[in-house]
């Protein structure tokens, strides 16, 4: 693949003077009989799309898809959710090999129409952090949060294979579609803090998606974003949604670890806002340094309305749905 164009971007480490503070809405519990080993909550939440009046959520260390009602726009708590199987089998109940064997979901996407999917469809997309976590999720929608049932399989080693060569240890974290082009975001960390935006021909993407065309598309362009560190410790993309006019908001965590398997302290945590030039014009950490891996927006008047879920790296531990107001 020829080298693709990118650009540094810097920005100062953001003031923790400034920072939002979350409200919760409750923890990502599930219904009664849900989980196949009898958990009763996500507790790996790492990506998040709303879509009609469903939250749509994936956990890394789960081969299931979590659907929970959207209550939370009149303010109510998250009501328990189900679960709908991405991947055939069982992980591990323990927490060492459950960690080896995991697809690690890292990024769930919102998808306009393509090949197969009229209505359009849902993207769960593994990290590429290991071979083993090279497997995407594609899930057709019968209408907005609605699916029809119709999953497909979408081999990633040959899209990830030339991220690697730029990125040695590679860890894809967000996605989604805007004016035309598919965009997948880059996860850094203290051994290598290079986050990054890389770009790809939406209209080239959408065959291969669909299994239309055998050739993986090449990236149009890879920008590194540097958002700065707190304590030593760099800020790095964790999730990414579009905005109104081209823009794009991001959740960044600032996790004390120097690779991208194994885990550390969340030290500071951050929603951000970039430009359609690409440049950060936003970063403020959030109160309490919640380890936030997946986010949605509204537009409620002049502020943005983001629903947060968060990972918090230990199994016993509930995922919680989080809400923040930020100013536009």
């Amino acid at each position: 693949m020829p080298k693709p164009p990118h650009s540094p971007l810097t920005t100062t480490a953001p003031s923790l003077a400034n920072s939002l503070v979350p409200t919760r809405h409750g923890a990502l519990w599930l219904e009664a009989g849900q989980h196949p080993q009898g958990r009763v909550h996500l507790s790996a939440a790492s990506g998040l799309v709303r879509s009609g009046a469903q939250l749509f959520v994936v956990a890394d260390d789960e081969l299931h898809l979590g659907v929970f009602g959207d209550t939370l726009g009149g303010g109510g708590a998250l009501q328990p959710g189900r679960l709908l199987r991405l991947l055939a089998g069982d992980l591990p109940a323990d927490k060492g090999p459950r960690k080896k064997a995991k697809p690690d979901f890292e990024t769930l996407a919102l998808l306009p129409p393509l090949p197969g999917c009229a209505c359009g469809a849902l993207l769960a997309l593994g990290s590429g952090s290991r071979p083993n976590r090279e497997t995407g999720v594609l899930l057709a929608l019968a209408a907005p949060g609605v699916l029809n049932g119709r999953t497909a399989i979408v081999p990633l080693a040959a899209l990830y294979a030339p991220l690697r060569k730029r990125f040695a240890d590679l860890n894809i974290e967000g996605a989604w579609v805007s004016s035309g082009e598919l965009l997948l975001l880059q996860r850094g960390n203290k051994g290598d803090a290079r986050s990054a935006c890389i770009r790809y021909d939406w209209n080239l993407m959408a065959p291969w998606l669909a299994g239309l065309q055998p050739l993986q598309p090449a990236a149009k362009s890879i920008q590194i974003l540097n958002l700065g560190s707190v304590d030593g410790v760099p800020l790095s993309l964790t999730d990414g949604v579009p905005l109104p006019n081209g823009e794009w908001m991001f959740s960044a965590v600032a996790e004390d670890t120097a690779d991208s398997v194994a885990d550390g302290a969340c030290v500071a945590s951050a929603l951000g806002v970039v430009t359609p030039e690409g440049q950060v014009r936003r970063c403020i950490t959030l109160q309490g340094a919640p380890k936030v891996e997946g986010i949605a927006v509204q537009t409620e008047g002049d502020d943005w309305v983001v629903t947060l879920v968060t990972d918090p790296d230990d199994p016993t531990v509930a995922s919680q749905c989080l809400m923040v107001r930020m100013a536009r």
